[in-house]
């Protein structure tokens, strides 16, 4: 048997059986199935191209779990392969370790952009994935094979002083780069374009391919004009998020539930919805309650979004509101001027707050429910109401509160009260309200 034979077929196990260990993730069956197949190919004696090494190696992911497609790290896994072999490969002359590297890293930017483009990314793979590569993953293997803990500690030692280093650099000031959402002529166009770009030199007009992709960039998703009102209700599961734009503003209502400490649907739905629009920044963020499924992912949306101001029923030093730079109380009151907190204009609509009453906060013992803010929001072409979590008391305050104002709450369409539980939508409320459409 040839030794180089011999060699690729204990390559091949050797990089199963790493594969298995580390958990047999979408990259890690690439690699294995791109040497499997480089393997298989030296066994019969026939020559391989790169491009079809990999799309072997996409079959039998593809094989082994057709659902593969829909995980971004599938695409990000062979997004990258693909790039990298168009830059290096079927290529005249040999490239340098350092101009190799620069040009991948280029190649691997440009080629897998998902609305975002980490700027630190080229100095902590510099050293992370050599780091983890070549000295924590040997380490540790070594150190589950042999019975002496400092091996895995020296392992984890080096791990933790690389993640020091990342944090650090993803603590920086626009360590990322993110985009809207681009239209889906202008990816396409893009994607051209980054073809085009990265032919090898002394292809012609090359500089063509960088300006088909500009629109991608500079063609902004469409926005609501003067006097518009848009209300996008995110499905956050068991809870509440709404985003409210007008022509020049933005707002959250509510910011569904945590999952755990690391995920919420602040940094799972709502930020990611938020740059998809292209908005960068919010005017206002209401918290209507302290329950979990509206306040859950506060602390990710102020984070992320910094909105200029917060109005909510909790108190002000919550820990889902750390880092807000200004929280006020939201509530109604007789005594209310055009510069209130509470009641305020964009671009031609007009936003009220109209429960809870200023005096309900001193009630002992009174539910956070009862306490939500409720925002009317009237605009030229329509009006809506949205209710938090209010229950059958608050639904007969506000009835008690406008008896003499015919239709102050009338409105067009109406976010049902505590996602439509048996607390609350009483008759007399409902025919108050008297909406065209209800959305839970």
């Amino acid at each position: 048997l040839p030794a180089q034979r011999a060699a690729a077929f204990a390559g091949a196990l050797a990089a199963l059986a790493y594969a298995l260990i580390a958990g047999f993730s979408v990259p890690t069956q690439r690699t294995f199935f791109m040497l499997a197949a480089i393997a298989v190919a030296l066994w019969l004696g026939r020559g391989m191209s790169a491009s079809r090494i990999l799309a072997w190696a996409l079959l039998a992911v593809l094989l082994l779990d057709p659902w593969a497609g829909l995980a971004p790290g599938f695409w990000l896994s062979f997004g990258c392969v693909a790039m990298i072999f168009y830059v290096t490969t079927l290529r005249t002359g040999r490239m340098g370790a350092v101009k190799g590297a620069i040009i991948t890293q280029i190649a691997v930017t440009l080629g897998v952009l998902f609305q975002e483009v980490s700027l630190i990314s080229p100095i902590a793979n510099a050293f992370a994935i050599p780091l983890v590569s070549l000295v924590v993953v040997p380490i540790t293997l070594a150190g589950a094979l042999l019975p002496f803990d400092f091996i895995l500690q020296l392992a984890h030692l080096v791990m933790s002083c690389c993640y020091l280093a990342l944090a650090f650099l993803s603590e920086l000031p626009n360590a990322v780069w993110q985009s809207h959402a681009p239209q889906l002529w202008t990816a396409l166009l893009a994607m051209i374009g980054v073809v085009w770009l990265l032919l090898p030199r002394g292809a012609a007009m090359r500089w063509v391919g960088a300006v088909a992709m500009m629109p991608m960039f500079l063609v902004l998703p469409p926005s609501p004009k003067q006097g518009e009102l848009w209300v996008t209700l995110l499905d956050v599961g068991q809870g509440l998020a709404t985003v409210v734009r007008t022509a020049s503003h933005a707002m959250v209502y509510d910011t569904g539930p945590r999952w755990n400490p690391d995920v919420d649907s602040g940094n799972r739905i709502i930020a990611p919805y938020l740059r998809g629009q292209g908005v960068r920044r919010l005017d206002a963020l209401i918290i209507t309650h302290a329950d979990e499924d509206h306040a859950g992912g506060a602390k990710s949306v102020i984070d992320m979004r910094k909105p200029q101001r917060v109005l909510t029923s909790m108190d002000p030093s919550s820990d889902n509101l750390q880092g807000a730079a200004d929280v006020q109380r939201c509530h109604w009151s007789t005594l209310r001027t055009e510069n209130d907190a509470n009641r305020w204009r964009w671009d031609g609509v007009d936003f009220d707050i109209i429960h809870p009453a200023k005096e309900a906060y001193d009630v002992t013992g009174a539910k956070t429910n009862n306490l939500g803010c409720t925002l009317k929001i009237t605009a030229p072409g329509g009006s809506i109401l949205m209710s938090a979590d209010i229950e059958k008391l608050s639904e007969s305050q506000l009835l008690e509160r406008f008896k003499d104002q015919p239709g102050a709450l009338k409105s067009d369409v109406l976010v049902v009260p505590h996602h439509g539980s048996r607390t609350s939508s009483t008759e007399a409320f409902i025919e108050a309200v008297s909406p065209t459409m209800a959305l839970v």
